[in-house]
């Protein structure tokens, strides 16, 4: 709910209502300027506006700070890079029509499409077309480098080469041959071109506006900037000039233009989508999954007449992670037979029924989601409900039955506490005592970034479509504060393995490296699979062309209404 602040007028003028009235008028004439010039750009379309909610807000519309989805879902409508991802995780091109990888695997060469051009807009209004050249793909690579610019997204270029001066190598042999040069051989490189960090940007509207290019964004994508009212509405416009078409020859995008909302009420949301004012929902929230979904995840019957239910994969993986940092002997986490019994110890089945409505799939295999193709769950094992297993590792460690296992601190953040009271329950049956500590989000990463944690909540979103991005998390030279090893796992063999990996351009050999990684990290037990994620999408029964897909990009290009 937005803070109103309460007002009470005892004498108020005959000015006041007007003033007022003419307010909202005003308001009014904004978005009705908005909606009319979207649907009078192209006398030959539909006129269709499709319209999205973003509760958490949008903070910037610069694809130099992409970091979150609710800034990547707008990025990837109005911006493109070199390479792109189909919905099968295959990657394929986008403003690069082609490329190749040197035998060294270190110098990758793209050869540029010469039909894209950036968008015409009343803040760039280029005389004639503005085509996009290797040149400006150099200037905005170097651009999320920029310690002026603190791009959150400078790591995905680690591993490019820098010469004496720090200069990285991106070279535009011309205008439409792009390079980049590695420093060492990383087969994961091309997935993390798909990243929207990776979009090219026009350096003419960037050195204008400087930090003001957030509202002010020019791209090559679909749709184009129209009118942003930070907080009460965005509106993006078809962009006519897209260099994509679809099977039939007919340019895409289809839709004339996308209006995104921001309202933070979740239940408000509910309401605005049945009423047939917003297209699409993503996601689930407590307040409205029962009145949507049945307890096996299916659509409620009641509503398949004007609602469409669109499920699959999330390269998501929820989890639970021990801190191993070695120091304190009392810790009987640093037991991994300790480990595994609380992954024996519940019932994750039964956990996704009753509390997720099946949104999700039951955490029964590895680190790596469902979805990649590293997901083997027959070969990397995992751990299913087995109380017998349990208290007889439990035993074996010294506690028989829980006796002398002293409780146990899991910090969550509150929208996790549900699942892990469950948890807490499930343990104490079998004398595995849980001490929740509800820990608001920005602190627990905090802390566990610094080991402060002993038994923590976690999840990793994938940022490239490689398992590797996972297995990172278990390297032992990305402990922090350089990497993302929270859990301070530090297993020779599986570093070995992981840098066997990288130098493994066989994607069938790495596919084998990272499932045998995954197997120890199963035996290890240094976190608790919890769940792989599930994309949820509801969408209005007028709405065609609308998918899945396992990063859960919002691809509004085909989308018909």
């Amino acid at each position: 709910m937005h803070n109103v602040r309460k007002t009470t007028f005892k004498n108020r003028s005959s000015m006041d209502i007007p003033y007022k009235f003419l307010a909202n008028i005003f308001l009014f004439l904004i978005f009705a300027y908005s909606f009319c010039s979207c649907r009078h750009h192209n006398d030959n379309s539909d006129k269709a506006i499709f319209h999205y909610n973003e509760s958490s807000g949008i903070q910037t519309l610069d694809p130099a700070f992409a970091s979150g989805q609710s800034v990547i879902w707008p990025c990837n409508q109005l911006f493109n890079g070199l390479v792109d991802l189909d919905d099968s995780l295959n990657i394929v091109p986008a403003i690069a029509k082609s490329w190749a990888v040197s035998p060294d695997g270190r110098t990758y060469t793209f050869v540029l499409r010469q039909d894209v051009t950036f968008h015409q807009t009343e803040f760039f209004p280029f005389k004639g077309e503005r085509h996009v050249t290797a040149h400006d793909f150099v200037y905005s690579f170097s651009r999320i480098l920029d310690p002026d610019v603190a791009s959150p997204g400078a790591w995905i270029f680690q591993k490019v080469k820098r010469d004496k001066e720090g200069k990285a190598a991106f070279r535009a042999l011309n205008d439409t041959v792009f390079q980049i040069e590695l420093s060492e051989p990383f087969p994961p490189f091309l997935g993390i071109l798909t990243m929207k960090y990776c979009s090219v940007v026009p350096h003419e509207v960037v050195e204008r506006y400087g930090k003001d290019f957030r509202n002010h964004p020019v791209g090559t994508g679909p749709f184009k900037f129209q009118l942003w009212q930070e907080g009460v509405k965005l509106v993006l416009r078809k962009n006519p000039d897209y260099f994509e078409f679809d099977e039939q020859g007919n340019r895409l995008p289809y839709l004339d233009a996308v209006a995104i909302s921001f309202i933070i009420d979740k239940q408000s949301v509910f309401m605005e989508f049945m009423k047939g004012t917003l297209d699409f929902m993503s996601g689930i929230d407590a307040c409205y999954k029962d009145a949507l979904l049945t307890k096996q995840g299916t659509l409620n019957p009641e509503h398949k007449d004007e609602v469409k239910l669109i499920t699959g994969p999330y390269l998501n993986t929820e989890y639970l992670g021990f801190m191993l940092k070695p120091g304190d002997k009392e810790n009987p986490l640093l037991d991994r037979r300790v480990r595994q019994a609380i992954n024996y110890g519940f019932d994750r089945e039964k956990m996704m029924k009753y509390l997720r409505n099946n949104v999700g799939y039951a955490g029964t295999a590895g680190f790596v989601p469902m979805g990649m193709p590293s997901f083997c769950p027959e070969r990397t094992g995992g751990y299913n409900y087995n109380p017998k297993k349990a208290a007889q590792l439990l035993a074996e460690a010294g506690y028989p039955n829980g006796k002398g296992l002293p409780p146990i601190s899991l910090s969550v953040p509150a929208a996790y506490a549900d699942l892990c009271q469950y948890i807490q329950h499930e343990l104490s049956e079998l004398g595995i005592q849980l001490k929740l500590d509800v820990t608001q989000g920005a602190q627990l990463r905090q802390m566990m970034r610094n080991y402060q944690l002993p038994f923590f909540r976690g999840s990793w979103i994938c940022d490239y479509p490689d398992a590797e991005n996972y297995m990172a998390l278990f390297y032992s030279k990305n402990l922090q504060p350089v990497g993302s090893n929270y859990t301070h796992y530090v297993n020779p063999a599986f570093d070995k393995l992981y840098e066997k990996s990288q130098r493994c351009a066989d994607e069938e050999k790495r596919t084998e490296y990272y499932i045998q990684m995954d197997s120890m990290l199963m035996a290890d037990a240094p976190v608790v699979v919890l769940y792989y994620d599930k994309v949820v999408r509801f969408v209005r029964s007028n709405i065609t062309g609308f998918e899945s897909n396992p990063v859960n990009m919002l691809d509004l290009r085909r989308v018909k209404k």
